[in-house]
């Protein structure tokens, strides 16, 4: 007769057993077993439970063999390594683990979340997901053999990426805000519902994605603003109803562009060691007005213009609120760059 290796405790138990670090091994808890902000330097070997949350455990440094479960997350907490004999079946949760380096080959796992893990330097190879959320990684590889299906692939922030796996053809949403050295994304990659592109390099889409829908941080844009930026006109974006979809297509046209074509109202001008500065002003239908200063860098004479609060007054004080001064008479460089 064949017996349970697992002997089955409540959750309130199994707590205090870990925290007491009785030596214990081989019990299942079917209940949510709560960690959190605990002391805990380990959890017993062949655990088994339907969710654990072991998220900020400081002293947390290694995960037990024979570890099961269906939802484990572990927010900051030290770990290094994920070894291959521990089974998650729906979610792993490694968010801000800034100490991880690496994870099992041939991981398989539902859905995976990585978020701001800067120490893992790639993922493994023979990795399989539904879901995952990679963003302010930094590594810039992806390994050849990765499958992600059905769900959402997140990679917001990752600014060393300069590609993306092929093998994406078959995921919902694309997210790759803020992947400024992205140039493009490979043919036969498909996502369902969007993808968000807002401050990548990316200058069109391959035939697989020419139907997909568009976004520039969460908000809808069409095809023509994320790529015919040239085409947007001043007297377009006064007219467009939709505030949040004005602001991205003045971010597309650029300020620059805007403020000339708008005809922008100049509410204050001087001059500082880069040479003549200019405050403007636009206002805007129901949103706040668009205020902007205009500076040379004294180094390579460039200009910029800057958004800045729509309270600035003079440029003295937009170019304090810039440099991160709260009171403007606290803001006297000597030389501003």
């Amino acid at each position: 007769m064949k017996t349970n290796k697992y002997k089955k405790i409540p959750s309130s138990e199994a707590k205090s057993l870990i925290i007491e670090e009785t030596t214990l091994k081989g019990f299942e808890v079917d209940e949510f077993l709560d960690l959190r902000k605990t002391n805990i330097k380990r959890l017993p070997e062949d655990l088994k439970a339907r969710r654990i949350d072991a998220s900020d455990c400081e002293n947390l440094k290694t995960l037990p063999q024979g570890l099961e479960c269906y939802e484990l997350i572990l927010h900051n907490c030290p770990l290094e390594e994920i070894h291959s004999d521990i089974t998650v079946k729906f979610k792993l949760d490694l968010s801000n683990c800034s100490q991880l380096k690496s994870l099992p080959e041939n991981l398989s796992v539902g859905s995976l979340v990585l978020r701001n893990c800067g120490s893992l330097k790639k993922l493994p190879e023979g990795l399989t997901v539904n879901f995952l959320d990679v963003s302010n990684c930094t590594f810039s590889e992806w390994p050849e053999n990765i499958n992600v299906e059905f769900g959402n692939f997140i990679a917001r922030d990752c600014e060393n990426i300069t590609t993306l796996p092929a093998s994406l053809n078959n995921i919902t949403q694309l997210d790759v805000s803020n992947c400024v050295m992205l140039s493009s994304i490979p043919e036969g990659v498909k996502a369902s519902a969007w993808i968000d592109l807002a401050r990548t390099r990316i200058t069109g889409l391959p035939n697989s994605l020419k139907k997909a829908n568009l976004r520039w941080r969460g908000v809808p844009i069409t095809h023509r603003i994320a790529f015919q930026p040239e085409t947007i006109t001043s007297e377009e974006i006064l007219k467009e109803e939709n505030v949040e979809l004005r602001r991205v297509m003045i971010e597309k046209m650029g300020y620059h562009t805007f403020i000339k074509e708008a005809n922008a109202k100049l509410i204050h001008e001087d001059t500082d060691p880069g040479g003549p500065r200019m405050l403007y002003k636009i206002d805007l239908k129901e949103d706040e007005p668009l205020v902007c200063l205009s500076v040379n860098c004294p180094s390579t004479g460039r200009n910029y213009i800057i958004r800045v609060p729509p309270d600035m007054k003079s440029c003295h004080q937009a170019a304090a609120w810039i440099a991160g001064y709260d009171d403007p008479k606290k803001y006297k460089p000597k030389i501003e760059t």
